[in-house]
């Protein structure tokens, strides 16, 4: 490491010398003459080339003729003004290009870790992968999933969780890309769907496109009553100038939830917006039935926690309400409980990717 920071700043220093000769040099040999007077003379060689080509109309030629003619009576009775170099500044700047590389260094030995051996990504992965997954960053345990589902490219459930491990890491086009493997492999798995068109909307910006829409199609053939295909879908129409339509879907999607489902307010509030009338403000005393009906329903799972529908409705109820850290509670002593009940984790990971109530 010593060695690269010695070559580096030997480096630094010698193309410092190297500009600051050559610009010694052109200050050296520069004449008093004004550049722009031999510009201009040869731009109006190069404006009469071009009419001679055909390249420029007669009246073009006239005008451009004219303005370079213009400057170049400017730049003759301009005074002379001679170009100096300022020497003075060249060992300043010298010593600035010399200190940058020692004072890199300096931080560096004070802030890094010189003593730390090279870590090839190979490695680190294998770490990653022999270790407790569950402590890995989520573009850690990405590219986990990755090298997984390249061993096992039939796995639907492994691309499934790739996917929304992907949306965790904020790369939402590689969620899509694992989602849709996943949809090939599982096409009658409605949450596959629903993950997939939740992605697609995430890749083109909140909007739901032709793709999402094509995912939320797939999810309604497989669960005709399904919210969530029912809200986009909805939410499709809206965005294609179809109000009307979009409106008493939603209206009817309204009336079929009950009065304590959390999501109630996102699609009160999607009504009116597209209506053009501003989101009603949450009831004060609604909010507080939803909170007491949560904090009850936490109640009876820790009195009696063997409740897996329990938990996706406790998990589902925080991420909506925006409560992040109960949710994320919930979540991990669900699944821990229920590890080995795979029907019951993808419940959950879709509880937990709920949309917050706006």
């Amino acid at each position: 490491m010593f060695l690269f920071w010695a070559v580096a700043g030997v480096l630094a220093a010698a193309a410092a010398g190297l500009i600051l000769m050559r610009a010694a040099g052109a200050a050296t040999g520069a004449s008093d003459a004004d550049p722009a007077r031999t510009l201009y003379r040869r731009q109006l060689t190069e404006i009469d080339d071009l009419a001679e080509r055909g390249l420029m109309a007669d009246a073009e030629r006239k005008s451009a003729h004219a303005e370079a003619a213009r400057r170049l009576l400017a730049a003759t009775d301009a005074p002379a003004r001679p170009w100096s170099a300022d020497t003075r500044a060249r060992g300043a700047i010298l010593l600035a290009v010399a200190a940058a590389p020692a004072l890199a260094l300096g931080l560096y030995l004070q802030l890094g870790a010189p003593g730390t051996p090279d870590q090839p990504y190979a490695a680190r992965l294998k770490a990653w992968r022999d270790g407790d997954l569950m402590q890995l960053t989520p573009p850690q345990a990405a590219a986990v999933l990755r090298q997984v589902t390249g061993e096992r490219p039939s796995d639907a459930e492994g691309f499934r969780l790739l996917g929304m491990v992907e949306g965790a890491a904020q790369n939402p086009l590689g969620a899509v890309r694992a989602l849709r493997k996943a949809s090939e492999l599982a096409p009658q798995r409605p949450e596959i769907w629903q993950m997939l068109g939740e992605a697609e909307i995430v890749a083109a910006g909140g909007k739901v496109d032709a793709n999402a829409e094509a995912a939320f199609r797939k999810l309604q053939a497989l669960q005709p009553e399904d919210p969530s295909a029912r809200f986009f879908l909805a939410q499709a129409k809206a965005d294609a100038g179809r109000k009307a339509e979009a409106v008493s879907e939603l209206q009817a999607l309204l009336a079929a939830m009950p009065a304590d489902d959390p999501r109630r307010g996102a699609v009160e509030a999607s009504i009116a917006r597209i209506e053009g009338q501003p989101a009603a403000a949450r009831d004060p005393q609604q909010a507080a039935l939803i909170q007491s009906m949560v904090d009850g329903l936490a109640a009876k799972l820790k009195d009696n926690p063997d409740n897996p529908d329990g938990w996706v409705r406790l998990v589902r109820a925080y991420a909506v309400l925006g409560d992040n850290q109960k949710r994320d509670e919930a979540y991990a002593s669900a699944r821990a409980r229920y590890a080995a009940r795979p029907q019951v984790v993808q419940q959950l990971d879709e509880a937990a990717r709920a949309e917050q109530m706006r």
